[in-house]
């Protein structure tokens, strides 16, 4: 089923004409620019080249992670309660979701006690770090600090879910072999799209003020379905991303994975980079540069640490400086903030603090009087100084 679903996907990613270069991983000479139905290089130049310039990533992703499955027909998925419990303004539920037929996803959903009846609220979508305990280190379990964002949100007065990433928590025996996705990032990306789609059924949820935050693990994945699902007005990586050739595991972590890559081509990430790619960045057919600008005009957020080991920073600064020359030309310069903080791979309470205020500015005003409200002249991707000592890995 799996090379089935692999080889229709091929077929359709050949409309793009992408697969016609030489070189499988070859792109383009710089993120405005795209392939016209020749197979020539184009400039971007309007709006519309943009789209096509952004369908072409969307593609060249699911080259590596697989083909995203179709999510129409599917309706509202049904939410089963497991357990509530009544918090200081807020109750939080234990639920699980049906994201497909024979595909139930375990969750965190906090619903705000407070407010006027009737209220629609703005809503997050919260992905947790790679551990044991999954969705409940967003909810301020576990050893680590500064990861209780989940909770944090509701407090604020966010409808929030988090679910379980396979293999962690409530999932950990999940089995990736008997899967349909060619990959555990495509699994993580379909079932958060079904959270999004769990929250805009909701009547308290405003549709269209919904977002996404993640942290590690959390924080590449809030881009990746950031870069495919458009109704997440606003993305926040912390310590997601770095460009592919920049990916720092060591000389021992490499020999011992076979390649630098290795870390990425487990079986919960996106083993084709293994399989097709032979773990070489070069050859990838995307980067994270990419995936960011597909989010582009919408809101993106990054949490960068300068002394992150997996995540060099060298790599955010070249990418994001890339990414910028998208959000010019969108004309949406404020729609974009990075911050590098003196820490280790850890998400700041400051830095932290900032990204809810960037949040909530992007999710509580409409687009027009958020413009108008931030500093135009001012370059939203500058440096931030922030202080912690925390270290730890992926």
């Amino acid at each position: 089923m799996k090379g089935l679903g692999r080889y229709l996907g091929i077929c359709v990613l050949l409309l793009v004409s992408w697969q016609d270069r030489t070189e499988i991983g070859q792109r383009l000479s710089g993120l405005l620019t795209y392939m016209d139905n020749n197979g020539a290089e184009k400039k971007v130049r309007t709006v519309e080249d943009w789209q096509t310039k952004r369908s072409q990533v969307l593609s060249r992703m699911q080259e590596v992670m697989g083909v995203l499955p179709d999510t129409s027909g599917l309706g509202i998925p049904a939410v089963d309660i497991v357990t509530r419990e009544p918090r200081a303004g807020y109750t939080l539920f234990t639920i699980r979701y049906q994201a497909a037929p024979d595909e139930w996803v375990p969750a965190f959903l906090y619903v705000p006690t407070t407010g006027s009846p009737g209220e629609r609220r703005p809503a997050m979508l919260v992905l947790h770090s790679t551990g044991d305990l999954g969705k409940r280190i967003v909810d301020g379990e576990g050893t680590l600090q500064n990861r209780a964002y989940a909770k944090e949100l509701a407090e604020r007065g966010y409808v929030v879910i988090a679910p379980d990433y396979p293999a962690f928590g409530d999932r950990m025996d999940y089995n990736f072999s008997t899967d349909r996705y060619d990959s555990g990032t495509m699994k993580g990306v379909f079932d958060h799209m079904r959270a999004v789609d769990v929250l805009v059924s909701r009547g308290d949820v405003d549709p269209s003020k919904i977002g996404v935050i993640g942290h590690s693990l959390g924080g590449h994945n809030a881009i990746f379905v950031g870069s495919f699902d458009k109704r997440l007005r606003v993305v926040v990586s912390s310590c997601g991303w770095t460009l592919f050739d920049h990916y720092d595991i060591g000389e021992r972590g490499t020999k011992a994975y076979g390649g630098k890559l290795g870390p990425w081509a487990q079986d919960l990430y996106m083993p084709l980079l293994r399989q097709q790619y032979d773990l070489e960045p070069a050859r990838v057919p995307f980067d994270f540069d990419e995936a960011i600008a597909a989010i582009a005009p919408r809101a993106f957020y990054s949490n960068s640490p300068i002394g992150d080991q997996n995540f060099d920073n060298n790599g955010v600064k070249i990418g994001i400086a890339r990414v910028a020359e998208v959000y010019r030309f969108l004309d949406a310069k404020p729609n974009l903030r990075v911050r590098y903080p003196d820490a280790a791979h850890d998400f700041p309470y400051e830095v932290r603090m900032e990204a809810y205020t960037f949040i909530d500015r992007i999710l509580n005003t409409n687009m027009e009087a958020k413009l108008r409200c931030m500093d135009e002249g001012n370059d939203s991707y500058i440096l931030g100084n922030f202080n912690t000592t925390e270290n730890f890995l992926l």
